[in-house]
């Protein structure tokens, strides 16, 4: 029976979105600490972890704290005040901060003895090696040192926010039952791990000691005279959550880059110690930084544990990292030279990182060339340093074609990257627009116009991942191309609505954030309940990186109700409680965390047996359905349908990776009693080298003459 009662307003259907993050992050850890993963591999995860943990810190807790200390102590739709958020993160933070340590010192560090691997303390240490490390302190980290004392005529220094520092107590010089605390920077110039060679080339391992390690040991060279009481490293989290006013400012790009400076400096929410720090300094610094006891982290290893990304560079040790994949060309493009004449005849489906994104990069660089291109028109959020696309971007418009680049400048931790790459854009003649005020534009869609025989026809990409090749290698997401007059028509208006002062047309295929796309899923969730409650079968399947918005959950709530079957698949953040009797009975939320980063947006909808897909760049957020421009698109070519619906099949069913959640969003590993065992991930790898090599075996038999009937371009 159809519930009418349920509201917005009841708290108790909604999970914090900071604890079900904290809950998500839980998961990452819980891959570190699984054995079925190479070892190597167990660091990054180890690693990322670490560095989920920095970016929670600065910008949601930061956030928090921010309101407390400006007397904002509202709810959130979970019912919890600020200040019971902070204290619920705090001691969940903690609780995850010694697992992180306990798995690196229990079980990781000692499998890295193993296989030969050692990280070395000072004390263990042989004479060789002493003999070189002073060395290199001397010839390499000594030069680039800068001591800061402070005292009366020395203030504390502003340290930089994540940054590694050794704190030195110091005898005072002057008054002999007096100390003084002086500071130094670990440069992160230098490389974490010191690499120890061996005199004994015959020895097959490595051994490696920590920069921090070395600089203590040789730290009378810095303090040359002065009697050293005791040293520990220090690290300061500091509130990263920027701020600017977009309507006060004449130069939004003068603006951010002003604000960005801020970021490093900005008031300190976190201090990691050495679990052994002497209690004279730590009440300096807690006292110097103003860090409450609660906002204190205690290591019992090395901080800052996101170095061990590294360790998988390490040469050789192939053993103790993921077999190397190499994404596939996908096969609708196999046979072709021309990646326009590909797409007139058929839609083209791209998943990676499964497939490769060279198609991608491959579309800009031909429409950068060829002479029949007219115009390119892109968006870009976040693309990687040494970006292709915006290089052949540059490369377009010195060739004399109307480029149109959106770059979000407002896109957070790639405001940097992205102002170069808009001036170098500029600098190439492209015509560049630096975001929406009030807005941030995350959708991913780029325009070719092209003329033909038959006229000007427009081809379109559009995806649910970022224009960059290097995350495109690591991140599973969906794109498409088309030249289907209706995208390209939308497509046009789209970039002359970012462009400039044109209003919304009525869309033929897409819908937009903030406009429109709201109410469309409000009206496709709508649809299901109707249609269940008039007996027919319903059913919804999303998957997504986050849902938290609290009026799609109430929908969501009200279709399950209503007898409507809904399977969420969602990485991360979920605000929505799953399996409450009377109320979300038919709903399921799985997390899938493993080798690549799930980061599609699909969107299912049964819709009486016409079962509606939708790819999108837009999570199940306020932020993304309110303050964001993002792209929802249709998916129409029924052979693409079919394998976008096999692919949430197989996740649906992944027994390996996948992790169910419970109406408390606590979420636990899939019983594989009498199922089969699936890992979506790998499933999707060995399809793809299937699919190609079975395209290559149809060549090889044709090319011998061998009557066979199949497209080669099929």
């Amino acid at each position: 029976m159809y519930n009418l009662d349920i509201n917005i307003n009841n708290t108790e259907l909604f999970i914090n979105r900071e604890l079900s993050w904290l809950e998500f992050n839980e998961r990452v850890l819980q891959e570190a600490r699984d054995k079925n993963n190479p070892l190597f591999e167990r660091f990054k995860f180890l690693s990322i972890t670490s560095s989920n943990l920095d970016e929670f810190f600065m910008v949601r807790v930061g956030s928090i704290k921010e309101q407390v200390n400006s007397d904002i102590n509202k709810k959130d739709y979970s019912g919890l005040s600020n200040k019971q958020q902070l204290k619920l993160i705090s001691l969940r933070a903690h609780k995850m901060v010694n697992l992180q340590y306990t798995i690196l010192n229990r079980v990781l560090i000692p499998n890295l003895k193993k296989n030969n691997i050692n990280f070395l303390k000072k004390e263990e240490l042989d004479e060789n090696q002493k003999s070189f490390l002073l060395h290199y302190f001397h010839s390499t980290v000594f030069p680039v040192l800068t001591p800061m004392a402070v005292d009366a005529s020395r203030p504390f220094p502003l340290i930089r926010n994540k940054s590694l520092n050794i704190g030195v107590i110091l005898k005072d010089s002057e008054r002999e039952d007096q100390t003084v605390f002086a500071t130094v920077q670990v440069p992160s110039v230098l490389p974490r791990m010191v690499h120890l060679t061996t005199c004994d080339s015959s020895v097959e391992n490595k051994s490696f000691i920590f920069l921090e390690e070395v600089i203590t040991m040789f730290l009378k060279y810095l303090f040359n005279g002065q009697e050293i009481i005791c040293a520990h490293p220090y690290r300061i989290t500091r509130n990263a959550d920027l701020e600017y006013d977009e309507d006060d400012a004449e130069d939004l790009l003068a603006e951010i880059k002003s604000s960005l400076k801020k970021r490093q400096w900005g008031v300190a929410i976190r201090l990691e110690v050495d679990s052994s720090m002497d209690s004279r300094m730590l009440d300096f610094l807690q006292t110097t930084l103003n860090i409450h006891e609660k906002d204190v982290y205690y290591i019992k290893g090395p901080l800052d544990l996101s170095f061990f990304m590294k360790l998988s560079s390490l040469e050789g040790y192939e053993e103790l990292k993921y077999n190397c994949y190499k994404p596939q060309t996908p096969c609708n493009l196999l046979g072709y030279d021309d990646i326009f004449e590909a797409i007139k005849e058929k839609d083209i489906f791209l998943m990676h990182p499964y497939e490769s994104f060279d198609p991608v990069i491959e579309f800009v660089n031909r429409a950068s060339m060829d002479p029949n291109v007219l115009a390119i028109k892109q968006t870009l959020y976040r693309v990687s340093g040494d970006s292709p696309i915006v290089k052949m971007l540059a490369q377009a418009a010195e060739n004399g074609k109307q480029v149109m680049v959106l770059v979000e400048v407002k896109a957070r931790f790639d405001e940097e990257n992205n102002i170069l790459w808009a001036k170098k854009l500029e600098q190439a003649g492209c015509h560049v627009i630096y975001g929406i005020k009030g807005l941030k534009t995350h959708c991913k869609i780029t325009l070719v116009v092209r003329r033909e025989s038959d006229g000007i026809k427009r081809y379109v990409h559009m995806s649910t991942g970022n224009y960059n090749d290097i995350t495109a290698r690591m991140y599973t997401d969906m794109g498409l191309f088309t030249c289907n007059e209706h995208f390209g028509a939308d497509a046009s208006a789209l970039f002359n609505m970012l462009s400039g002062y044109s209003d919304a047309p009525v869309w033929f295929k897409f819908e937009i954030a903030p406009l429109g796309m709201r109410g469309r899923f409000i009206e496709l969730i709508e649809n299901e309940k109707q249609n269940a409650l008039q007996g027919k079968k319903a059913q919804i399947i999303a998957k997504m990186n986050s849902l938290v918005d609290p009026e799609i959950i109430i929908k969501l709530y009200e279709a399950s109700c209503a007898g409507v079957r809904i399977n969420l698949i969602v990485r991360g953040i979920c605000s929505l409680r799953p399996g409450i009797k009377g109320i979300s009975e038919n709903i399921t939320v799985i997390s899938i965390v493993g080798r690549f980063l799930e980061h599609s947006r699909i969107y299912y909808f049964y819709n009486n047996g016409n079962k509606d897909i939708f790819l999108s760049s837009a999570d199940w957020m306020p932020r993304n359905l309110n303050k964001r421009v993002e792209l929802l698109f249709p998916v129409e070519n029924s052979d693409i349908k079919k394998r976008i619906i096999n692919t949430l099949n197989i996740e649906l069913n992944n027994t390996v990776k996948a992790r169910i959640s419970d109406e408390n969003g606590i979420y636990k590993s899939i019983d594989k009693r009498g199922k089969k065992i699936i890992n979506s991930q790998d499933y999707f790898c060995r399809l793809a080298v299937e699919a190609a090599e079975q395209y290559n075996e149809i060549n090889i038999v044709t090319s011998n003459g061998y009557d066979i009937n199949i497209s080669s371009k099929e």
